[in-house]
């Protein structure tokens, strides 16, 4: 096993750490056990709460924010800035060597998705040799899903935080990608959690619009992964020890082979 391998992306969001969330214990016992990490995070919650204060109706289409240059602003200052250092601290706090870095600092690069959603970025290219070298010597990279622009100049990009980690696990080859939201798993018509599926299950569950808003880029992010990636599994982070369960306990959330 080479020193690259045996790595997991994990996507957290605001929405999955509240009062019983244990992201970060569970974390770090892995991580105390050998396990490998790069962590992107998302910030939704808390960049719809700074656009309110300032009199901004947060807009979505198909899971993805339409970001003008005000909501771009704050999506910058709150994904680089409060959110990313606000995780990397609690991690420090718990003598783990984490490291902030944002998307835009060459790691992804973006062009403009479509005029519609304004400032929102279609990443294009992801390098993942400094996010690497940090795995590799025992650092825990936490990733902001911020791009740089490849059409505009001096442009940064807001993206998904889903697809950024399906994108970032693909291109390393991780040997697992979890999303944690704040739903049980991928829901069938009847509400019920599907407790596994294929990639052609997983696409026919968005064609016949049963999966829905932000479950979208977080299925397809887990589609793209896949091609490298071995399983890619969507829980519950609410829950306090959903992220240890998913690596000893098959029963929780929704596996995608």
């Amino acid at each position: 096993m080479n020193k690259s391998s045996n790595i997991t992306v994990i996507k957290i969001g605001g929405s999955t750490l509240g009062e019983t969330d244990s992201t970060f214990k569970d974390i770090i016992t892995l991580y105390k056990r050998g396990w490998k990490f790069i962590i992107v995070h998302g910030g939704g919650k808390e960049i719809s709460s700074w656009i309110n204060k300032q009199g901004i109706e947060p807009n979505f289409v198909e899971g993805l924010r339409v970001t003008d240059q005000k909501t771009l602003e704050v999506a910058v200052a709150v994904l680089a800035g409060k959110v990313n250092s606000e995780i990397v601290t609690e991690f420090q706090n718990m003598k783990v060597n984490a490291i902030g870095l944002s998307g835009s600092s060459g790691i992804l690069e973006a062009k403009q998705l479509d005029e519609k959603l304004g400032f929102v970025g279609e990443i294009v290219n992801c390098n993942v040799d400094v996010l690497m070298h940090l795995v590799d010597n025992g650092f825990l990279p936490i990733v902001s899903p911020l791009a740089i622009s490849i059409d505009k100049k001096n442009q940064i990009y807001n993206t998904n935080a889903d697809t950024a980690a399906g994108i970032i696990a693909n291109k390393i080859k991780a040997e697992n990608i979890i999303f944690q939201t704040d739903v049980p798993g991928i829901m069938d018509a009847n509400k019920r959690v599907i407790p596994q599926m294929t990639k052609v299950q997983a696409n026919e569950l968005i064609e016949s619009g049963i999966a829905q808003g932000g479950m979208i880029p977080k299925i397809r992010a887990c589609i793209n992964a896949l091609e490298y990636v071995k399983t890619g599994r969507i829980i519950d982070g609410r829950e306090s020890g959903a992220l240890l369960s998913a690596f000893t306990n098959d029963n929780i959330g929704t596996r995608i082979i």
